[in-house]
Formats: C-alpha cells, sequence, structure tokens
C-alpha cells in the first residue's frame, strides 16, 4: 500500500478533527525523520496510522488486542486512554497488512514511549506530542526543542507527562518510567 492508501484507510475510520491530527503528524514525522536521518516515507506512514483506532469504543478496541494475541498488564488494563495504541498496532498489522515491526512500534509505544526506543519511534512520540494542531502552553518552546535534540525533547516530554499524570490521578505505565529512567540515567551518573 501507498501513502495515499493509508491516508484514506484512517480518514474512513476517523472523525474530521482527528484526522486532520493525525495528517499534521504525519508531515511533523516526515520533516522530522529528514531533519535526523530517519526513512521520511516510513515516517509518514507511521504518523497517519498512529491514531487509527483513538475512535473505536474500548469494547472494540480490546477485542482487537485479544484477536491480536495480546495480554494486557493490570496497569494497560485500567489505562482505557492507552488501548488505541495497542489496538493500532495490532489493527495495521492485521487489517492493513503493515509487517514493518519499526512501524508497528512506532504505533505501539507512541503514547507510552519505552527504554531502547528506535529512531522512528522517538519521531511519532515526539511529532505526536509537537503536531502543527497542538496547542498546550510551551508548544512553541517543545518544537524548537525536539528539532534541535530528540533525546532532549524525550527528556523534555517526560519531564512534562510523569507529573501531569499524577496530577490527573492517572496510572504511570512502566514503560514510561522505563523511558524516564534511561534518558535521565545518563545526566545524573554524570552529576555524580
Amino acid at each position: 500500500m501507498t501513502y495515499s492508501d493509508y491516508e484514506q484507510a484512517v480518514r474512513n475510520k476517523l472523525k474530521d478533527k482527528r484526522f486532520i491530527h493525525s495528517v499534521n503528524v504525519a508531515n511533523q514525522a516526515e520533516e522530522l525523520a529528514k531533519r535526523f536521518g530517519a526513512d521520511p516515507n516510513k515516517a509518514k506512514i507511521a504518523g497517519i496510522l498512529h491514531d487509527i483506532t483513538k475512535q473505536d469504543n474500548s469494547f472494540e478496541q480490546l477485542q482487537t488486542i485479544i484477536n491480536g494475541g495480546i495480554i494486557l498488564t493490570n496497569v494497560e488494563k485500567c489505562s482505557p486512554n492507552l488501548y488505541h495504541a495497542i489496538s493500532g498496532s495490532v489493527y495495521i498489522r492485521q487489517n492493513l497488512g503493515v509487517n514493518d515491526e519499526d512501524i508497528i512500534h512506532a504505533v505501539r509505544y507512541h503514547t507510552t514511549g519505552r527504554a531502547g526506543m528506535s529512531l522512528l519511534e522517538k519521531i511519532i512520540y515526539l511529532a505526536d506530542l509537537t503536531s502543527a494542531d497542538r496547542d498546550y502552553p510551551d508548544v512553541d518552546r517543545m518544537r524548537r526543542i525536539v528539532r534541535q535534540d530528540l533525546d532532549e525533547g524525550m527528556r523534555e516530554s517526560l519531564r512534562f507527562i510523569i507529573p501531569d499524570l499524577i496530577e490527573r490521578k492517572l496510572l504511570l505505565h512502566p514503560d514510561t518510567i522505563e523511558a524516564y529512567n534511561e534518558y535521565f540515567l545518563p545526566l545524573l551518573a554524570a552529576e555524580n
């Protein structure tokens, strides 16, 4: 399938606002891929696909996850806001024939991050956070950081997201904690 085919598949599943967000993430991912030496076409495809199951209801998302043979952890079971990333990774493999593990993982980990992220995974995670439609406080600062250094962008995003999740009384996924530790351990080790 081509990018246009994937875009149409996403268009058929999402409402206008979410579709526009997906296009913006695809464009931001393509730009970041060119800047940091990743495959721009793969980045654009992963970007357009990242939220493909976002507007499926929780039951549909869980059914997709089960059909994919994935067993959710207790944290994931209690975090429906994470379902779409997991179900999306299954959906693109089973329904769209995506067999590129890097694209599948980029979709799977775009909400939690994880330790050992590939270049493409970081690009999709950060493109989602900094796409043109995002308008949270300091988004322009975050975009500048990401355009200069993906690893610093990861650190800054994790500095923001963990306290935000705690404030909203949401669970911290172990993958997010492991990503945080991976990005901050070298800084702390250098200080000691």
